[in-house]
């Protein structure tokens, strides 16, 4: 299974619709089933404006929410969804316990609520990219993740990182 197929499963057990930002020829993405979004804002502006083409797509949609993973963080927690959402918060973030920072912050793993969509549009037409320089002045929740026995938001990035994604799967079950 892919990554982008790993993180669809675990995604849709958890929200009602799971679609997909990406940027470029998405025919690529033909085959998966899913509804797919370009960048709502020019000038590929990082994940912000990946944060943004979901909220105008919800907002399309009549809800209230969206929830943000990243493809290539393949283990994130099986109640992500429900750990924001037990907060009663708007706007959350998932971090992880790290011995150097105190927390680890995972800015790609959010619940945004649509309401901010006007605001993040500005505030990407500003220059803002810094996922945490948006979310702070909004109040947004860290919702704590523990990393034993396994980070469930490593990153693969390097052809070695997919090797230890591939050993995680075995040892950990996933």
């Amino acid at each position: 299974v892919s990554l982008l197929g790993r993180v669809k499963v675990r995604l849709s057990k958890q929200i009602e619709k799971v679609i997909l930002n990406a940027n470029g020829d998405l025919s690529r993405f033909d085959g998966l089933g899913l509804p797919l979004v370009n960048d709502t804002i020019s000038g590929y502006a990082g994940p912000l404006a990946g944060v943004l083409a979901g909220m105008d797509y919800a907002a399309r949609e009549g809800a209230s929410h969206i929830v943000t993973v990243a493809v290539d963080t393949p283990f994130y927690p099986r109640d992500l969804v429900a750990r924001f959402d037990k907060t009663g918060e708007d706007l959350c973030m998932a971090v992880t316990p790290d011995p150097d920072r105190g927390l680890a912050q995972h800015p790609t793993f959010g619940k945004w609520p649509v309401a901010l969509r006007d605001d993040l549009r500005m505030a990407l037409k500003d220059g803002v990219r810094k996922v945490v320089q948006w979310t702070k002045p909004h109040g947004c929740v860290n919702v704590e993740f523990t990393v034993n026995p396994f980070d469930p938001f490593f990153n693969v990035n390097t052809p070695a990182d997919m090797a230890k994604a591939e050993a995680m799967i075995t040892e950990y079950d996933l």
